[in-house]
């Protein structure tokens, strides 16, 4: 007769840490979310369509979401570029560069809202230069680009910055060998290997933006159907207590985001498996 023994488990105590995990998931993340759905439901099809639907609201997440992609974009260029000056390169000064990288991170987002208005302003240290060229940048939709630019910036340095770093040096030492110039170099060697963490980066840094608050509200004016971010008309309604408009403002929010991550995520793993087939 044979004993078939339990294989244990890799991890001690699985069963208990994972049922921890999932509790501590549920409060945090789910059952909140799960109370945003619930209070808009309380509102009819109609009802709930008529409040995401209004002008206000409609200007508000051209805003809130274009600037947000247009600002994780820009970061993704400039994002690696900076990753890239900090693996790549030894210079004086190198270390305290990589340190305000993350001055995004620890700055208090009210902070860093009152500090860029007061730059981009039109006697500010930068604002006094663009203001004769015609670019307003404090209390207009350039503005809120601005703000969350900046905040979104340490999420792609700080994910493009390991890969390089653990990128092999004999690749490209091989394709300059076979008589690639820096240019194909860069793009068949390097560009696949940034390519999931650049994306990730963008994801994360769009993510970020899309909720910002702090550092929008100073610099962006807050002109309804102008420089009127969501996150601003939802904090309007709950003064007003209307916390079912507030809710349903919400959940369009929640949606677009998770909707526009998963096709970035999905992204992501596409161009990952397409590259391990490779």
């Amino acid at each position: 007769m044979h004993l078939i023994l339990k294989q244990p488990s890799v991890l001690p105590g699985f069963s208990l840490a994972l049922g921890f995990a999932l509790f501590y998931l549920s409060v945090i993340v789910l059952i909140p979310l799960s109370g945003l759905f619930v209070k808009s439901s309380s509102l009819s099809w109609e009802q709930f369509w008529n409040v995401v639907t209004t002008p206000r609201a409609i200007a508000s997440y051209q805003l809130t979401f274009g600037a947000s992609l247009v600002g994780a974009l820009i970061n993704g260029v400039f994002g690696s570029i900076i990753a890239w000056v900090l693996v790549r390169y030894h210079f004086p000064g190198r270390s305290i560069i990589d340190a305000l990288v993350d001055l995004p991170f620890a700055l208090p987002t009210a902070v860093a809202g009152i500090t860029l208005t007061a730059i981009y302003a039109s006697n500010g240290w930068i604002g006094q230069y663009l203001e004769p060229l015609g670019i307003k940048v404090a209390f207009t939709p350039l503005g809120v680009l601005v703000a969350l630019t900046f905040i979104g910036l340490p999420f792609v340095v700080r994910t493009v910055q390991p890969v390089l770093q653990d990128l092999d040096r004999e690749a490209e030492e091989a394709a300059t060998t076979l008589g690639a110039n820096r240019w194909q170099t860069f793009r068949a060697v390097i560009v696949p290997e940034l390519w999931p963490a650049l994306l990730t980066g963008i994801a994360m840094a769009f993510a970020r933006a899309v909720g910002e608050y702090g550092s929008v509200i100073f610099i962006a004016g807050n002109m309804p159907l102008k420089s009127e971010i969501t996150p601003l008309l939802i904090m309007t309604k709950l003064e007003q207590y209307d916390y079912t408009g507030a809710t349903a403002l919400g959940v369009v929010m929640l949606v677009t985001s998770f909707v526009l991550a998963l096709a970035i995520n999905l992204l992501q793993w596409w161009s990952s498996a397409r590259h391990m087939n490779q």
